[in-house]
């Protein structure tokens, strides 16, 4: 990378173009704009998702070269996946680990153990097991990028929602521990932490917690609102661009950080 000033957006992102990227949840919400903001900028996709739905509307959108149906809390689907992606990608360059769920919503004394487990399972060791796959194709590419998505709640405690926060909260220590082992090896690791993101699982969330208080959802939307600075929620594809920095040439040097991109929520 030179010490020239950028003079366009295409060189500002230079280094995306022919990128090989995995994208886990890649067929709708976040994962979504993330694999079409990164193919419109010339990067070659391939996406798991466990929505067949959302497979065949990303496979209209943007055509990523892969799209399987997969589940990363399954290491035979996970294996699936790095194997097709190698295969027709012809290696790795990044891995988006996105996939992830609310979780359940209630007291800590009503969460049932059962849904406890599988939020740990989708949000936090599923990247672990879909970086222990790319770790390796990232090496013999001669270094890479992983991005990993916290949220929010993985910088502010989550009252009624422990075992996402709780997830969240490791996916920053997974992304500072593994920045520090993989640096040497040329493979930057950052996190992102969304804040509400506009769409259908905050739509649900905060159902629920309306529910719980005996308020209606349009109350507790204005509640979350005046708990962020900008008094508004995210795009998806407010995301989709950070992460398209992080694995571009501007983000060369950027790594082992946790990147807030919510218009500054101040609790939760």
């Amino acid at each position: 990378m030179t010490n020239k000033a950028p003079v366009s957006a295409e060189e500002f992102l230079g280094g995306l173009a022919g990128q090989r990227i995995v994208i886990t949840a890649g067929g709708a919400g976040i994962g979504f704009a993330i694999g079409e903001t990164l193919a419109r900028l010339g990067a070659r996709i391939a996406i798991c998702d466990v929505s067949g739905a959302a497979l065949d509307d990303a496979r209209k959108a943007y055509v990523p070269e892969v799209a399987l149906h997969a589940d990363v809390t399954d290491e035979a689907d996970v294996d699936r996946l790095f194997e097709a992606a190698a295969s027709t990608l012809g290696g790795l360059d990044a891995l988006i680990n996105n996939a992830g769920i609310a979780g359940p919503t209630g007291g800590v004394d009503e969460i049932d153990p059962t849904e406890w487990r599988r939020c740990i399972d989708v949000c936090l060791t599923g990247q672990f097991l879909c970086a222990r796959r790319a770790v390796p194709l990232l090496k013999a590419a001669g270094g890479g990028s992983i991005v990993n998505m916290s949220s929010a709640a993985g910088r502010h405690g989550y009252a009624y929602r422990t075992p996402y926060s709780s997830a969240k909260f490791g996916v920053v220590g997974f992304t500072q521990s593994l920045a520090k082992e993989l640096g040497p090896h040329g493979i930057r690791v950052n996190a992102i932490l969304p804040g509400i993101i506009e769409g259908p699982r905050i739509e649900g969330v905060i159902s629920a917690r309306a529910g719980q208080l005996g308020i209606s959802q349009e109350e507790m939307t204005q509640r979350y609102l005046q708990n962020i600075s900008l008094r508004r929620m995210t795009s998806p594809y407010d995301v989709a661009t950070m992460v398209a920095f992080l694995l571009s040439e501007a983000g060369i040097n950027v790594s082992g950080q946790s990147l807030a991109v919510d218009g500054n929520v101040e609790t939760l």
